[in-house]
């Protein structure tokens, strides 16, 4: 088994190519929460046609590119779930209203919050349709069967502009046998 990340808020979980499960096949989760009672997270690298314009048209402009809902995971896909960034360096004791502090300057955003109270203390955002959630030992039943790597998150991987690329590009960075698993390809047959 590779190496992981501590698992923790901030910690990427990257399915593994034993994953066949169609809701998280090739997919890159953020973990924004976890405690005894289990764990929440988005999928990063699932985004819709949907724009976010269409669901909650007070938030448009405000989200990353592209500017569309993300399917965040298989439960609670009739929700929407915010997750924002405050500039770097910004006072850990000074939040904007309407903004929950996870791990570093990342956050849950209330989208009841009014845009102009919010949207301007904000350096990124993205709406996710939907959450990943798993009950107490579950999540770390399924990295003990190698059906996720766990890898630290890097910059730009909740907010890039190529979401579609991101399973690839986060594998391709880590050491060893991961890089290695960046190269194979989705279909294993066509090798």
């Amino acid at each position: 088994m590779a190496e992981t990340a501590p698992l923790r808020a901030g910690a990427l979980l990257v399915a593994t190519p034993s994953l066949v499960d169609p809701n998280f096949d090739h997919t890159v989760v953020l973990l924004l929460d976890l405690d005894g009672d289990g764990a929440l997270g988005v999928v990063l690298n699932r985004p819709s046609d949907v724009p976010v314009s269409d669901v909650l048209p007070e938030w448009t402009g405000a989200t990353a590119t592209p500017d569309v809902l993300f399917a965040g995971g298989p439960v609670g896909t009739d929700s929407a779930l915010a997750v924002g960034a405050l500039p770097r360096g910004d006072d850990e004791d000074e939040e904007p209203v309407g903004f929950r502090r996870l791990y570093d300057e990342i956050g849950i955003i209330d989208l009841d919050t009014p845009t102009e109270l919010l949207a301007g203390a904000l350096s990124s955002m993205r709406i996710f349709a939907g959450y990943a959630g798993w009950g107490s030992g579950q999540l770390e039943a399924e990295i003990e069967s190698e059906s996720w790597y766990v890898v630290p998150s890097a910059p730009g991987d909740l907010f890039g502009a190529d979401p579609g690329a991101l399973w690839s590009r986060v594998l391709r960075r880590q050491p060893g046998e991961l890089a290695w698993v960046s190269t194979r390809p989705f279909d294993p047959t066509l090798n």
